[in-house]
């Protein structure tokens, strides 16, 4: 990130950036004028960022409702056999394809929901446990019948499933895909049932048991 665009973010007090060029031990350095990064550095310092109170929002305006998450962009490290799960077991379309380096898949004509691609990952494999990154991508489905209709779709495959659990405001079912990214299930409850804190406002999630065995038999 350049200094022009921290002096940016700075001034509009959104952030509060400290940009690390070459850490000691103690964690206990930073830039100085008139120097650029070490020349031993192979790559940019990371930065550390200290969000603000959420008073401090500026504006105190929340995001424009509207706003959802258009789709998540996996790395994979092959794209047939990523297709093997998401297109012909869960039955995602392929909108586009760019030979072995990518593929897009959706629900219902939506130009996509997932990317999938080898750019940075052909061959590759997953990622250590106690690795940052992506915990689960979540697939929601309209109600318990079509959740149902995907959970007999994994066992038709013979896919394995890590867990189940209702966490009151869902109902979710928890998996692995080719490469080992974490994926969900799940189906939203109506928002009149969602566990709310005593104190009021926001929602009380919780862990409780899913029956899985009776979503099957709603399924038909």
């Amino acid at each position: 990130m350049s200094a022009r665009i921290q002096a940016l973010l700075i001034v509009l007090g959104m952030v509060e950036l400290a940009a690390l060029n070459g850490s000691s031990p103690g964690g206990r350095s930073g830039l100085r004028a008139g120097r650029g990064p070490s020349p031993q550095a192979s790559r940019p310092a990371p930065l550390r960022i200290r969000l603000l109170p959420a008073a401090a929002i500026v504006g105190r305006v929340s995001i424009d409702p509207r706003v959802d998450i258009g789709h998540v962009h996996l790395k994979v490290s092959d794209i047939d056999q990523s297709l093997g799960f998401y297109r012909d077991i869960l039955g995602f379309d392929v909108t586009q394809r760019l030979g072995d380096e990518a593929a897009f898949i959706s629900a219902g004509g939506y130009h996509h929901h997932l990317g999938l691609n080898t750019w940075e990952s052909r061959s590759g494999s997953p990622p250590p446990r106690g690795a940052t990154g992506l915990y689960h991508v979540a697939i929601r489905y309209p109600d318990r019948a079509e959740l149902g209709d995907a959970l007999r779709r994994l066992i038709d495959a013979g896919w394995p499933v890590d867990g189940a659990t209702d966490h009151g405001v869902s109902e979710a079912i928890y998996l692995r895909d080719p490469d080992g990214n974490g994926v969900e299930l799940y189906r939203d409850k109506p928002e009149e049932e969602w566990p709310r804190p005593a104190e009021g406002g926001g929602v009380a999630m919780q862990n409780a048991p899913f029956d899985l065995q009776a979503l099957l038999a709603e399924a038909g």
